[in-house]
């Protein structure tokens, strides 16, 4: 068995651990942070304090494939987090009308906070006997040696602490600053170019706990695993979490000024009160905050040159989750891409037993299959909402250097939208692109799919009920505004 060495303890890192671990492989976890505190799962997710994870603190939601995933590879931890007061939803609970299909089993997300699935992948990992978990540990460069058959292999890692580890084979997890880019660079090893596409959004979010736990749900989930939605110019989504816990997080745009007002808690409330679904959620009398109102800066969609194979591979090291491919947060897909991104490499190495080339060059098309979709994905609607959201908030046009071509599902988005609230096949079709199931291309590619799209394109429109009506954005302003001044 291999002896590997993983950087980073966060999803895709210790799902990685997981899954080698359980084959058989000595691993070793470096991990910069501080450990969990011990006791009950739940309070020591809570009295967990990770500064160097921002992300950490703000609304995550695990997706139907995170689920698929966990529930083929590693259902203990999937029944740990369900024991601890996470919950499936069923989507299909909001499908059109219509009997079951084969495959809806698969459609449901899991909602649960971050830091307490995190707890509960740590002690899975914990409790392996040949899997070691160093918190407070960084590496510092890698052991590179020239006699690898391209002259460019890794051997091990140095800490920063000064310890040599020797491995056969290096994972860089730690996340969306991929350090293994600096690693190569020191070591005077090709580092090549990554493909970015912005996201140009920032979100506001805070977490709430239900007063009565045994009560009936304030409102509806309109989304079948969240209520609200993505306007015109902006969005402000609520996700249930565990244990009567629900999180509501807005994305604006940077540059308008109106919204930088949501970081105080009366600005948030009375925009949560003029917004589609979400008064009733905090009413004082049916939820406490837990916490201030949290802002973080969305990153760009990156897809890494280094796990992309732009070049030559650099052999005994690969990169796993977001240290791989980063999309979008306000898609919802990180922490279930880098579940099945770390289940799938483990896969690799049983048919890769040796951290050669050909292993090198298998995890790279193993990105192009599972990650770089979505990086496109991401890149495309990023940017078509940037767009969206700027018109409609009378900004100028932003730049068009860059902009990325339509892809297929981008083009007929508005057409299938419309459908799938009628037709139960358009609907599951896009339910499995939203929740990361199938890939737009394959989707959009299927003969049933796209025969019901023309019907619908050539079908005069129907006045839909009417729903609540978002905020304009001068309406919103004003709220907001008012509130601050108040």
């Amino acid at each position: 068995m291999a002896a590997i060495v993983i950087a980073g303890g966060g999803v895709a890192g210790l799902a990685l651990a997981l899954a080698l671990g359980g084959r058989g492989h000595r691993v070793r976890v470096l991990e910069r942070s501080e450990p969990p505190p011990d006791g009950p799962v739940v309070k020591s997710a809570e009295l967990w304090r990770r500064p160097m994870v921002a992300q950490a603190a703000h609304d995550h939601i695990l997706n139907a494939l995170g689920v698929r995933t966990l529930r083929r590879h590693a259902p203990a931890v999937l029944d740990a987090a369900l024991e601890e007061g996470a919950r499936l939803l069923d989507l299909t609970a909001v499908a059109p009308a219509g009997p079951r299909e084969p495959g809806d089993d698969d459609l449901v997300t899991l909602v649960v906070r971050r830091p307490v699935l995190d707890v509960v992948l740590h002690r899975a990992v914990r409790a392996l006997p040949g899997v070691t978990v160093s918190h407070r540990s960084t590496v510092a460069g890698l052991l590179p040696a020239p006699d690898g058959p391209s002259g460019r292999r890794v051997t091990g890692v140095v800490t920063r602490a000064g310890e040599t580890i020797p491995a056969d084979l290096v994972v860089d997890a730690s996340g969306r600053a991929s350090a293994s880019r600096s690693w190569l660079a020191a070591a005077g090893l090709p580092v090549p170019d990554d493909l970015t596409g912005p996201s140009r959004l920032r979100a506001f979010g805070r977490f709430y706990r239900l007063r009565d736990p045994d009560g009936p749900p304030p409102g509806a989930l309109n989304r079948g695993n969240a209520a609200g939605g993505v306007w015109d110019h902006y969005s402000a989504v609520l996700h249930p979490a565990d244990n009567d816990v629900f999180a509501i997080t807005f994305g604006t745009l940077p540059g308008d000024r109106a919204t930088t007002a949501l970081r105080t808690p009366e600005a948030f409330t009375a925009a949560c009160r003029l917004s589609p679904y979400l008064a009733d959620w905090v009413d004082e009398d049916v939820a406490r905050p837990l916490g201030p109102v949290r802002v973080i800066g969305m990153p760009p969609n990156i897809l890494r040159g280094t796990a992309a194979g732009h070049r030559p591979p650099v052999t005994g090291l690969l990169q796993a989750g977001d240290a791989a491919c980063v999309t979008d947060p306000m898609f919802g897909r990180g922490m279930s891409l880098a579940l099945a991104h770390a289940f799938a490499l483990a896969e690799l190495l049983d048919e890769h037993p040796t951290a050669d080339e050909r292993l090198s060059l298998a995890a790279t098309a193993l990105v192009g299959r599972l990650l770089r979709p979505w990086y496109e994905q991401g890149v495309h609607d990023s940017w078509a909402r940037v767009a969206r959201w700027r018109t409609a908030a009378g900004a100028p046009p932003g730049p068009t250097a860059g902009r990325p071509v339509p892809t297929v599902s981008g083009q007929l988005t508005a057409t299938a939208m419309t459908a799938a609230a009628t037709d139960p096949t358009v609907w599951r079709g896009i339910t499995r692109m939203q929740t990361s199931l199938r890939t737009p291309a394959e989707v959009f590619a299927d003969e049933d799919f796209q025969a019901r799209l023309r019907a619908a394109a050539d079908t005069p429109a129907q006045s839909a009920p009417p729903g609540p009506r978002p905020p304009t954005h001068a309406e919103l302003s004003h709220a907001i505004a008012a509130a601050k001044g108040g």
